[in-house]
């Protein structure tokens, strides 16, 4: 008896877990480049009364055998990477990937970050920077005297300086990985590499399986509102029945002390 009340109380642990997921999804249903993620769960040990093909005479073995579940657990939570929708900014500076990659940004520490979201500005000395005011990698200097910026789909920036004079400045390069779902979230947009990623392979936009760039756009959240509020009450409902279980049981051992006294 007391075993089910510990194996609907993982059910219910679980199934909070598959909650907060589903919260942090809906949070950030307006943040740019936001990839949604996604609970999966594993059975936990069982408990073998009897295995299948044990003997249960000279000549016959038992088909099934006897194993009772001790519950679930969190396996993984899994980042989705699936293309958002692109919204129009008429922002020259805001870009978007067409496809497979990431920009790469230096944190204050010298270390790299990865990120989906392409919203950059211009700092105090006219480096390319993003929301945070950590540069891009490599990183990219607008002239003072620049009256327009052009990003081409290659990754290719060129500016007209005052004078009317074209000038190409730099490239812009994205990054790609193994297994992106293997990057760690460090919040603000942005990602580091892990040994499940594996390392970043760099490349020129449009090349090697990367995404093209498209210049005075952003890609919005990737979250899709029905599909997480199917999840909610579907959660909802599965803590709902694990409750359930636990107050079945209680009743049962309430008979059973009854009986007792």
């Amino acid at each position: 008896m007391e075993r089910s009340l510990w194996t609907a109380a993982a059910g219910m642990a679980a199934q909070q877990t598959n909650m907060d997921v589903v919260a942090n999804n809906l949070a950030n249903v307006n943040t740019t480049g936001f990839k949604r993620s996604r609970a999966e769960f594993v059975d936990l040990l069982y408990q073998t009364v009897n295995a299948p093909g044990t003997a249960s005479s000279a000549s016959t073995n038992l088909p099934t055998g006897v194993q009772i579940g001790l519950g679930t657990r969190t396996a993984a939570i899994k980042r989705i990477f699936e293309q958002g929708t692109f919204k129009p900014t008429e922002n020259p500076l805001d870009m978007v990937i067409e496809g497979q990659g990431f920009f790469k940004v230096t944190r204050p520490d010298g270390t790299q970050a990865f990120s989906r979201d392409g919203s950059f500005a211009v700092d105090e000395t006219g480096n390319l920077v993003n929301a945070l005011g950590y540069q891009l990698d490599p990183p990219l200097t607008i002239p003072q005297d620049t009256k327009s910026i052009t990003i081409g789909r290659d990754g290719t920036v060129s500016v007209r300086l005052s004078d009317e004079t074209v000038s190409q400045i730099g490239n812009i390069e994205l990054a790609s990985f193994v297994n992106p779902g293997g990057l760690q979230s460090v919040g603000n947009n942005l990602y580091v590499a892990s040994v499940a990623s594996g390392d970043p392979l760099l490349g020129t936009p449009g090349q090697e399986g990367l995404g093209e760039l498209t210049q005075g756009f952003l890609e919005t959240s990737n979250v899709n509102i029905v599909t997480e509020l199917v999840d909610m009450i579907s959660a909802q409902r599965a803590y709902e029945l694990n409750s359930r279980s636990i107050r079945a049981a209680d009743e049962m051992l309430k008979q059973l002390a009854q009986l007792v006294r």
